[in-house]
């Protein structure tokens, strides 16, 4: 609705995961080191947690264009709220295994021996869970004892878990699957610096030539979002919304306090 008027060629601020507008801050990158780290090391079992929109979901895309897909099977499963067995059953058919059977016994089986047909074939099996706060305790358990498939040298599954910060203590509940998590990361928010550096990247990437959002509006958008990339699209995307409305050259900090004020972001 907007992009014309301010001469953008896609919308800046979507709240979508794309890979296209990551963002590569101090944070971000570090992430995406030690999560490469656990793949190309074989590592059993890595956690990375952070706030709500702090960017786990598109660092984990950006994970996968990473990753060379003739030497790794990857399994990603965005949706870890089922039963035990219905999420075995789903690691298998996310792995490309359509013939999935009933019994637990027999899922196991048949997943065992595709991850051994992947070690043969010399590839790595990689199983990546977003949203794994809502994991239930009978699953993490179940996850653990996924993590006893292996050889004397190695893991035959690496296990990705991404979730908010309550997931940390959930899988420290779990005594034997925390000591399993040899990689561990918490994704914090931007400081202002990166706020800034953030708006003005997306802004570039979506085809603008010059920043049109200034200073103090800039920091009320840090100060209200606390550097929660989510909130700051949130933000940003309403306020050229409204700044072509009212005709505006500029995003001010008046257009941002009418928007919180109104209660039009959360």
């Amino acid at each position: 609705m907007y992009l014309e008027y301010w001469g953008l060629k896609k919308y800046p601020f979507d709240n979508v995961p794309d890979p296209d507008f990551f963002f590569m801050s101090k944070p971000h990158e570090e992430g995406l080191t030690r999560l490469l780290y656990a793949v190309e090391r074989g590592k059993g079992c890595a956690l990375l947690s952070g706030e709500v929109g702090a960017g786990k979901t598109t660092l984990g895309k950006v994970l996968l264009r990473k990753i060379s897909k003739e030497r790794y099977d990857i399994a990603m499963i965005a949706n870890p709220c089922l039963e035990t067995k219905e999420f075995l059953q789903d690691i298998l058919y996310k792995l490309g295994i359509t013939d999935v059977p009933e019994s637990k016994v027999e899922i196991l089986r048949i997943l065992y021996k595709k991850l051994t047909d992947n070690l043969e074939q010399n590839k790595g099996t990689l199983l990546i869970i977003d949203e794994a706060q809502f994991i239930a305790e009978s699953t993490l358990e179940e996850i653990r004892l996924l993590l006893n498939y292996q050889l004397s040298n190695r893991f035959l599954l690496t296990i990705f878990l991404m979730g908010q910060p309550e997931l940390v203590d959930k899988v420290k509940a779990i005594k034997q699957l925390a000591q399993r998590v040899e990689i561990s990361y918490f994704l914090r928010s931007f400081n202002f610096k990166e706020t800034t550096d953030y708006i003005f990247f997306r802004e570039k990437k979506a085809g603008l030539s010059k920043n049109v959002f200034s200073k103090q509006a800039i920091e009320i958008i840090f100060e209200h979002s606390n550097g929660i990339p989510r909130i700051i699209n949130n933000l940003c995307d309403l306020s050229l919304l409204v700044g072509s409305g009212e005709k505006k050259t500029m995003v001010t900090y008046e257009v941002i306090k009418d928007i919180i004020d109104d209660g039009a972001v959360f």
